[in-house]
Parts: C-alpha cells; structure tokens; sequence
C-alpha cells in the first residue's frame, strides 16, 4: 500500500483539482508485496506482478474530501526513456467503476472523505520493467516507480503455472541442485540462486537495458518486454558476453589465472553484483552449468518459472546435419569439429507460445552456453520439448541444434594421407542419456529424458529421426568376427576403489598372441582429451577368448554438515567436516559458505591450512538467518590437490 498525503494550496477548492500538489510522506508496501508475492525482495519498494491489482491510498488535506462520480483524475504510467502509447510503453486512464481486464485501470469503492484507496490493475500481457506512476488533474505529479513482473499466479500470464507447488520451485526456490558427471556417475552440486538477495532484481533489470537491442531501439525493446520468449532471447545472449556487455567469458582452457575457475563458482549472487558492480566489466570465467544457474536465477528474478537442466552425453553439432562426425587422422588424432560432452546443462523455461500452432506451451529449452549463433547472437532458444521430442525442426527457435544435443547420430571417420575418408563406426544410442532436473519440492533427481524423446533406440525415435529430416541415418551393426578393442567399466566401480577394465575381446576360433598399449587420458565433461594421467606400455597377454585387464584409482572426499534447524535474527552453528582420502596432506586448504537468507548474500571463507593424510578437518560456520523457511547451506572445499568439493544441508528456520 501506497501513502499519498494530498495537500491543497487553496482551502476554498474541495477535493482533487490542478492545484493539488504531492507529497510521499509513508510508504507500506507489506501488503502489496505479500499478495503479489514479491515481499522476498523486501518491503521498501512495491514490486508487483502484472494482472493482479494494487493499492493506493490518498490522503487528502483536511477539509478537503474525494466523492465519487465528482472528482476527476488521471493516472499515467510509463516504461522506458522514450515511452510511447503506440507502443504499448505508456498508458493514460480514468477512474472508473470497476478493474478492466484488458487495460490498465484504476477503480475505488471508498466513500466520501479526505482518505481514498485506489486499485489499479495491469493488464496480464504488459511489458515487464521499471515503471514510473503519475497523476494527472491538469498538473502532473510524480507519485512514484513500481516494479512490474510476469506473474506465474495469474491465469491470464503467458507464463501461468497452475500448481502452487511448482511455482515455490520453479520461481520462489533460491537454492537448487545441478547435476554432473557422466552417464554412470551422476552427481548432484549444490547453487544458490539467490534471485531475491539485496540488489538482484535491480541487477536483473539492468541486464536487460544493456542488451544491444535496447541500445539500438528502447522503446520497442522494452515494448518486446511484454513477451517472455522475448525476454527468455534476451537473456540467453546476455548471461554470455560473447557479442554484447554480457555476463560471463567462457573458459574451457583450465587456464584461469586471470579470473575465477568455473568450479569454484556456488552462487549466482557474487557473478552478477561483480558485473554490475564493475560497470557490466565481463566476469571471468563459466562453464554450462554457470551460465544455466545464473540465467536461472535472472529468470526466476523477473517471474519466469524456470530449471536447470542437465543431459548427459550431449552432442555438440557445429555444421547442423544432425551428425556427430568423429573424424580421427592415422595417427589416431581427432582431428573433428563436433564433439560429445560427458554433460551439459542449459535451462527450461515455462511459458505460452502464441506464435506457434497450438501445443507447444509449457516448458522451452534455453541455452546460455555461448555454442553457436542464432540469428546472428550467441544464444538459443526457448524451443518447446514437445518440438524437439517429436522432431519438429522447422519451430522457433534453433529447434536443429537442441534435437542434435539429445538425439543425433555419432559416426566414426578416419582421414587417410591421401584425403580419402574411411567410415569405422557409429552408433545412434550414444548420445542424450539421463536429462534430469531437481525434482519439485525434494532433493530428488527428477528424470525427464522421455519429454525431449521417445525411448533410445525405439520405432518411435528413429521415425522421429526421420522427421527430422536426417540424410545420414546409420543402422546399427553386429559385431564381425575379428579381434576387438574396446573399453568396458565394471558396474560395481566405486569411487575410492579400484575397478577392472575389460579391454580385448576375441572373437575369432584362435588363441592370439597381443602386444597392448594402455593409456589413460584426462577428459573435461565437454569431450575435450587433456593430459595423460596412466601409462603401460608393452603389455603382452594370451587373448584365447578372454580379457586383458588393467585397473586405475579414483579419489572420493567426504563431507559432514551438522545443524539442521534454527531460529530467525538468532545466531545458528553448523559444524563442518571432510576426510582428506589421499596418502598424501592437502595444502592451502579452505572452505566457502555460503546460503541465501543464512549468510546475508556473503561467501564466509575459512583458510584451514594443512590437511595431513587420511585426516579430518573440521570447521565451525557461525551465521545469522534472517529469513524464515526452508533454506540450503552450501558448502565448497578447495586445495591444492583437491577442489571443486561441494556439499549442502538443507536447515529449517523458524520464528
């Protein structure tokens, strides 16, 4: 609620007239903010959602009084430097009996008095933004700004969620769960969203004014406002900063010197007060998962419902022919454009699509991840699933590039000397396995590969393929008799132990005599080699129908978090620990904490030293909540032999 006190420079004049002059002496925005479920930004400003009414009460002078039917106004609202009514940026309306749906207006049912409650209602497909909120009785006064969002309650809302567990998750949640790994070590690492932290909507808003599209034409950028697939766009190019003022750089050298290594990243909040804070300075540096958190978090900001999404084995196809051309000169060199990620994560976005034919509404994929250009900027989407799982690659937007990161073909090439192409091998099930997302309202992986496919390998999934338009479809072959390289992980490898590799297979009727080379290779999650981690070389072993075997050791960290329950504006301890795994001490040892609503948007960061072999350390975080509900305490441990160790407790404040 708004409190106008409304003085009168001629005490002979009743009522509202061109004389009135304003003076903003209180404000009480807890009942707005609660209804339109803003009040987690605070209550020092009125945020609201649009197709919802708001309140605003005048107090008039005394002597003075409103009646109804006889004191005339206009109030006027705009968005953007150059507001236009053409345009929908600008609107002008009277006081009438009752809230229009389909236009801003402004109605009362106060009676006679020196005290009048106004509501105003938006429209429910307004631009989104900053807005200003004048009255007009000939003077104009300036009453104010409001912040208008999309609103996920309102039925009319291109972005209408209709359950209200889905909304607290997919747009009131400020902490999640990103998954990593591969296909057979799936691995869940806490982020903190923090999407209503002090600063983060400002910081969101501002996002949006520094895309070039604003810079170019402000008034039909923040008319496109009115649109989420526009926003959603807008977002996608602007969380890189590959052709704008963006976010963040991407980096996949392990070169990170001069900046931030991606996996220290926790938090969305510290990456965007840096950017904002440093004159929308780029901030070095992410990978996938850091630029879906942080477009997650700027989506969820200004009321798109959105998750985080992972898909494991996810292709990378650079020439859109639905291909994944491994091409590998004789050496044995790849050599190829195209690549297959051990994972990758983008975003989901929920909202209507009006321009395409009906059935396409609900979730859309959004890529952050500054692969390849659309319409001539580093981003992609939004897409609707049901688009890519039934192959409908002529729908907007970059429909080719997602279908290939979940369902395209892998095959096999080798480049002879001479420039003559051999085909070894391929396969049509390698790619998208395992597309998950945090379940709603739980720590859960929630699976949903079946909303971007059909089943691998199933009639439906190649005749989707063939939909798709796909010249290159490869059938998969039976092995042929011979003698068979090839890498099989045992299922019960586990972190911390060793595991067998079952390497060559004979398939012949007689013994063989092998000389084997076993070398094992570093491989970031985006299928790039680095170093060589295991070498044997001059490996001799009978082959008669069996397996040679050779075996590594992976590492595992474990983590402690102690505390599950605490009391708001009330000093609260977690005790922290971690078993050091290694034979050997870790050095330049520290942890990071960090909660939305826990640590007041700060990173507590604690230097622990040395941590000796097989050893455990333990740390003791001390932290004021100051907000009630559920909320995630993430935790991150970096060394120098170890990083990138994460953990989270999900603690319960209460009042």
């Amino acid at each position: 609620m708004i409190l106008i006190y409304v003085t009168n420079n001629n005490n002979d004049i009743k009522g509202l007239c061109k004389n009135v002059f304003v003076v903003i002496l209180s404000e009480d925005y807890r009942i707005n903010n609660t209804t339109h479920h803003t009040d987690q930004n605070g209550l020092d400003r009125l945020i609201v959602r649009r197709g919802l009414p708001f309140t605003i009460t005048l107090h008039l002078r005394s002597g003075s009084q409103f009646e109804a039917g006889v004191s005339t106004f206009r109030l006027i609202v705009e968005i953007g430097p150059l507001p236009k009514e053409q345009s929908g940026t600008k609107s002008t309306f009277s006081l009438t009996d009752s809230a229009l749906k389909t236009a801003w207006s402004v109605s009362t049912n106060s009676p006679p008095g020196n005290v009048v409650s106004l509501s105003v209602s938006s429209p429910p497909d307004v631009p989104i933004g900053l807005y200003s909120l004048t009255l007009d009785q000939g003077q104009k006064v300036k009453l104010g700004e409001f912040v208008l969002l999309f609103n996920p309650w309102c039925a009319k809302d291109a972005v209408y969620m209709e359950e209200e567990r889905d909304r607290q998750e997919y747009v009131l949640s400020q902490a999640g769960l990103i998954y990593k790994g591969t296909t057979k070590r799936i691995k869940a690492s806490p982020w903190t969203f923090g999407q209503f932290e002090p600063g983060m909507l400002d910081i969101c808003l501002k996002l949006l004014d520094e895309n070039p599209k604003y810079s170019s034409d402000a008034d039909a950028d923040c008319s496109g406002r009115r649109n989420p697939v526009y926003v959603t766009r807008v977002i996608s190019a602007m969380i890189n900063s590959n052709d704008d003022k963006g976010v963040l750089v991407g980096n996949w050298s392990g070169d990170y010197d001069d900046g931030v290594r991606p996996s220290h990243w926790t938090e969305s909040v510290a990456i965007l007060h840096q950017w904002a804070d440093n004159c929308c300075q780029r901030v070095r540096y992410g990978q996938c998962w850091v630029f879906a958190a942080v477009a997650c978090t700027v989506s969820r900001a200004l009321g798109i419902p959105c998750r985080v999404v992972t898909n494991f084995g996810s292709a990378h196809d650079t020439n859109s022919n639905l291909l994944i051309e491994f091409l590998y000169d004789e050496d044995g060199n790849d050599i190829s454009d195209d690549s297959v990620w051990n994972f990758h994560v983008w975003v989901d976005n929920w909202m209507a699509r009006p321009d395409l034919d009906a059935g396409y509404d609900g979730w859309q994929a959004s890529d952050p991840t500054p692969q390849e250009k659309s319409e001539g900027v580093f981003c992609c989407g939004p897409v609707p699933l049901k688009a890519i799982k039934e192959g409908e690659l002529n729908l907007k937007y970059d429909a080719p590039f997602v279908f290939a990161e979940v369902n395209a073909d892998v095959v096999e090439y080798v480049k002879l000397t001479n420039g003559r192409m051999v085909k070894m091998g391929g396969s049509s099930i390698d790619v998208g396995h395992f597309i998950s997302t945090k379940a709603v309202g739980s720590d859960e992986r929630h699976d949903i590969t079946h909303l971007y496919k059909h089943p691998e390998g199933s009639l439906q999934e190649r005749e989707v393929f063939e939909r798709a338009k796909h010249h290159h479809e490869l059938q998969q072959k039976g092995e042929e008799p011979g003698l068979k390289v090839k890498i099989k992980v045992s299922p019960d490898m586990d972190i911390g132990a060793d595991f067998d590799v079952f390497a060559v297979t004979n398939n012949t009727e007689a013994d063989k005599t092998c000389r084997v080379m076993f070398y094992a290779r570093i491989v970031s999650y985006d299928g790039k080699p680095g170093a060589n981690c295991g070498f044997i070389e001059d490996l001799t072993m009978e082959v008669p129908t069996g397996k040679g075997q050779v075996s590594f050791v992976l590492l595992r960290a474990i983590y402690s978090i102690s505390q599950k329950h605490g009391i708001v504006n009330q000093k609260l301890s977690a005790q922290i620990s971690l078993q050091n795994p290694l034979p050997e001490p870790l050095q330049n040892c520290f942890f990071s904490v960090i909660g939305a609503g826990l640590t007041d948007g700060k990173i507590l960061i604690q230097n622990v030293g040395t941590v000796g072999p097989k050893q455990e350390v333990k740390y003791t975080v001390e932290f004021t909540p100051t907000s009630t509900g559920s909320r995630t305490l993430t935790v991150d441990f970096d060394s120098d032999k170890l990083s990138n160790i994460k953990g989270y407790l999900n603690i319960e404040i209460k009042e």
